[in-house]
């Protein structure tokens, strides 16, 4: 993806509220564009054609700001027809998106970003302190699915992986071991560990061991650096989230440190909202 989000923000007039459903669904039309334009060859997102690509209805007139965060946004020129282009860096756009999206302003928090691979922030005395990050993420899993089940369509993952096994494909831990202390038996000793003897896979078990190894990966590290913070909740944002089977995954391994996992409707656009809050305090 070219960039992970963009939006417009302070019109002449009213101001858009973070919360009203109409400016919501203008950001939804907007993040689902550069979605598709970041599939595209030969963008060039350093030249002012790339808005003119985008397609989007824009009142330049009484439209003083734009701002862009994520993906190689920093490539883009400073303005667009005399409007100033703002460019967020993405751990600020994280942590001021969880603050608006979460209600958590006056809170030191772990927020994770959940995108093409992903991010992770602590917020603390005010300030933003970023923790690390994972090349594991939707990238991956899209990568990989294409490879494994010829589909790197998110939805058509998703529900072939509601309807697979995983135990198919993955080594449990009651499949190796009697026990580990007082983990449950179910969790998951090695991710497509029974891969190598099983021969006839299907689409279902494999995007469902797929799914979970992702939501696997997120989850430990989330509560790692929540432990590491002292932190006894994670607030989400990002698309990959939404995957529920995913989801699910990051809450079993949550569980395991007895860290909370906290996910809101909307949290996709979390950067957007954290980069809409930068431009309003400039």
């Amino acid at each position: 993806m070219l960039f992970r989000s963009i939006f417009t923000s302070d019109y002449a007039g009213d101001e858009p509220s973070l919360v009203d459903g109409d400016y919501f669904a203008g950001l939804v039309t907007i993040e689902s564009v550069i979605e598709e334009l970041g599939n595209s060859d030969g963008l060039d997102a350093s030249s002012e054609g790339f808005i003119e690509d985008i397609e989007i209805d824009l009142d330049f007139v009484n439209l003083r700001k734009i701002g862009v965060t994520g993906g190689k946004s920093s490539n883009l020129s400073n303005t667009y027809k005399d409007v100033p282009i703002s460019k967020i860096n993405e751990e600020e756009a994280i942590g001021l998106g969880a603050m608006a999206l979460y209600d958590i302003y006056d809170e030191s928090f772990v927020a994770v970003s959940t995108g093409t691979g992903t991010a992770c922030i602590h917020h603390s005395n005010s300030k933003f302190n970023y923790l690390g990050g994972i090349s594991v993420g939707g990238g991956t899993l899209q990568g990989l699915s294409k490879y494994l089940i010829s589909t790197e369509n998110a939805k058509d993952i998703e529900e072939l992986a509601k309807k697979g096994d995983r135990k198919e494909l993955d080594f449990l831990i009651g499949d190796v071991v009697n026990e580990v202390g007082s983990l449950n038996q179910d969790i998951t000793a090695s991710n497509f560990g029974k891969a190598k003897n099983n021969e006839n896979t299907s689409k279902e078990d494999t995007a469902a061991s797929l799914s979970n190894m992702i939501g696997e990966i997120i989850g430990t590290i989330s509560y790692l650096n929540a432990l590491l913070c002292n932190e006894n909740k994670v607030y989400f944002l990002g698309r990959t989230s939404l995957n529920k089977v995913i989801k699910t995954a990051i809450e079993d391994r949550l569980k395991l440190a007895n860290i909370s996992g906290v996910f809101k409707e909307s949290r996709e656009y979390g950067n957007v909202l954290g980069a809409l809050r930068s431009i309003q305090s400039d």
